[in-house]
């Protein structure tokens, strides 16, 4: 269908979610309960276990015994309580990768403890409305901590101030609870969102033009097929050109291909068109980490050509990523922070539960 289609449902026996925009996959929420004792975003309190010479951090106790690794070792000793948010996932055996940098967030808002000040989405020009959000935003924090920042989202813009207003006051409190709860035990503080509650709180704005909900969604909408299409490395691509992204222990590795298309602007036609939807396919497969990628051959000039689309795509994606550049080998490099569960992993997981 045209248009913006939220999808709530269930895929591989689990809770999940899927945002298709004119019937083409754009984003996907799924639980990974089978993978994880504790989901990206959840907030624990733990306790330094010991410090790794070498390694650049430190090993957590964290609830139902699970361990956890953080990097940021400022200040911090052996058997010290933490507060902590989960960063990612762990491979099997290894400890969750967690952060002191906390993030509440809202629909609207986003609290951040040790962070402090109003910022606004980049995405919002208004200058107007940019100016009564930082105004809403330091209201909210008239009394509060001095290191409690607030984010005002893009979602914050046609919103009504006083529902605005009412969730920061809310997040504000929950994050001034959650950054000094460091009496007591390992144990989680707040639990990460399911799919469905995550996709109301980031897919409300613009209002979606549908919402399907059941057991069948995922099969009716068309997202159930576009998954399975991701569980392969191959792209498809315009005039018959692909790509093939196949993650390994080490990197995610990228291979461009022009098909057919022997005209000379095959190569430049190929690798901006895998540029373009890159981000997109990056986010569904849960892939980060260093990302290299072998483009078709093309003359050094339009490297600067491929350099701003590859900009432009990344840009607008909101996530993590450094766009490193050209290898002397004529790679390129791109470093994407590990924020998602890999597709691959959950398929497997889901497989090897049934």
């Amino acid at each position: 269908m045209k248009g913006r289609q939220v999808v709530l449902g269930r895929l591989w026996g689990r809770e999940a979610a899927a945002l298709m925009v004119d019937g083409r996959l754009e984003d996907l929420i799924l639980d990974p309960g089978a993978l994880t004792p504790f989901a990206p975003g959840a907030i624990l309190r733990g306790r330094v276990d010991r410090l790794v010479k070498g390694q650049g951090g430190v090993f957590l106790r964290l609830p139902d015994g699970a361990r956890g690794f953080l990097r940021d070792v400022r200040g911090v000793s052996e058997g010290q309580p933490l507060v902590v948010q989960v960063a990612g996932v762990a491979e099997a055996g290894k400890a969750l990768p967690v952060t002191r940098r906390l993030l509440v967030r809202g629909r609207h808002v986003i609290a951040t403890p040790a962070a402090p000040g109003v910022n606004v989405s980049r995405s919002l020009r208004d200058e107007d409305r940019r100016a009564e959000l930082t105004a809403l935003g330091e209201a909210a924090l008239t009394g509060a901590p001095e290191d409690l920042g607030l984010i005002l989202r893009t979602a914050a813009a046609a919103a009504d101030d006083a529902e605005i207003a009412a969730e920061a006051a809310e997040l504000v409190a929950l994050a001034t609870a959650l950054a000094t709860d460091t009496s007591g035990p390992a144990e989680l503080l707040l639990d990460a969102p399911g799919p469905w509650e995550a996709a109301w709180r980031d897919w409300a704005e613009p209002p979606p033009d549908d919402v399907l909900e059941g057991s069948d969604a995922f099969v009716a909408s068309g997202a159930e097929d576009a998954v399975a299409a991701l569980l392969g490395p191959d792209v498809a691509l315009s005039a018959g050109a692909s790509a093939a992204i196949e993650p390994t222990r080490a990197l995610v590795a990228i291979d461009v291909n022009t098909g057919p298309d022997t005209s000379p602007a095959a190569g430049l036609k190929a690798n901006i068109a895998l540029a373009r939807d890159l981000p997109r396919q990056l986010r569904l497969r849960g892939l980060g980490g260093q990302v290299v990628i072998d483009f078709a051959p093309i003359p050094k000039r339009d490297r600067g050509t491929l350099d701003q689309v590859l900009r432009a795509a990344f840009r607008g994606d909101g996530g993590a990523t450094t766009l490193a550049g050209w290898t002397a080998l004529g790679l390129y490099e791109i470093s994407r922070k590990r924020e998602r569960v890999p597709l691959a992993r959950l398929a497997a997981a889901a497989e090897a539960a049934s």
